[in-house]
């Protein structure tokens, strides 16, 4: 009988592509990996994995065992749900997966409410993109995960994901406090500001995908994917950045956050596996991430100010 370690170990390659990845997201060491994926090459006399570069891919024989592990596991899982519905406990050891931002806006209070309420779950946790998160998902690796997506841009969830949507996390333009446009009342349009050296998020991101679907054509002259490096080159009279409420709670000093016109926002909901919807640690999860959701801080978008910062302006 093959043994359901080994099998997740196959599908956790087939998700990350390489040893190490797949380790990291099943929180075991990259030698058990490879351990795992040789011991099933030798209870199937088959060769489930082959190089690619620096990456591992699976070979054909590799791909008919993936999917049928993938129902396996899944069949799996919603025994072990409705076991533990049955006996309502929120128990065991649960995998989250998040977009950075929420990382740090959301899962902070959701994990502490969690061990204060639940000591008996075990959660962990990945930052990692939405389509790793969905891949995650729907191969058994991660339980839970926060997604975002920018409601000019919607997202099509696999069959087999449920989701909860948790609102909209609107976004903000950032100026240098010397900009003309830093202190002009009411909302800017992103049309006013497209000729400006922007600094965006690296290509591949959600944002990089938003931030070119808005402004066609557009090169960002500084890339770099945290909002707080962003920051802190705006501050520094380097350019102009759109950045979503969630990823501050507090503007440094240099800088000023306006209001786009007409609104900018991007949906943030919480996805699970659908068979394992019955899992109170699921539900546990959920509430934990909508409370995240409903206490977290409004940002201040009061200008902040800094000696010498007055005249710097984009140019």
């Amino acid at each position: 009988m093959l043994d359901l370690s080994r099998l997740q170990a196959l599908r956790a390659v087939q998700t990350f592509g390489t040893v190490t990845a797949a380790a990291g997201a099943l929180h075991i060491t990259p030698s058990a990996v490879s351990q795992h994926i040789a011991k099933l090459e030798r209870e199937t006399r088959a060769a489930l994995v082959e190089k690619d570069g620096r990456r591992l891919r699976l070979t054909e024989a590799g791909r008919v065992l993936a999917e049928h592990a993938g129902r396996v596991l899944a069949a799996v899982e919603e025994a072990e749900a409705a076991l533990a519905a049955h006996q309502e406990t929120v128990s065991g050891r649960l995998s989250v997966s998040s977009f950075p931002t929420a990382c740090r806006g959301l899962l902070p209070h959701a994990l502490r409410r969690l061990a204060a309420d639940h000591p008996a779950l075990e959660p962990t946790l990945l930052e990692t993109d939405r389509e790793a998160s969905f891949a995650g998902i729907l191969r058994g690796i991660v339980d839970v995960a926060l997604i975002d997506e920018w409601l000019e841009i919607p997202v099509t969830y696999p069959p087999g994901v449920a989701s909860l949507e948790l609102g909209l996390d609107v976004g903000d333009l950032i100026l240098p406090v010397g900009h003309p446009l830093a202190h002009e009342p009411g909302p800017v349009t992103l049309d006013e500001v497209r000729e400006e050296r922007w600094i965006g998020s690296t290509p591949g991101t959600v944002c990089h995908e938003w931030l070119l679907r808005m402004l066609p054509g557009l090169r960002p002259a500084i890339l770099v994917n945290e909002f707080e490096t962003q920051l802190t080159f705006v501050a520094e009279g380097l350019g102009v950045a759109f950045i979503p409420r969630l990823a501050r709670t507090a503007l440094p000093p240099g800088v000023v956050a306006r209001p786009v016109a007409p609104e900018a926002a991007r949906r943030v909901s919480v996805a699970w596996r659908a068979a394992g919807a019955t899992r109170p640690a699921i539900g546990a999860t959920v509430a934990a991430l909508q409370e995240a959701w409903a206490l977290r801080p409004e940002p201040d978008n009061r200008p902040q100010w800094a000696p010498g910062r007055e005249a710097i302006q984009v140019v």
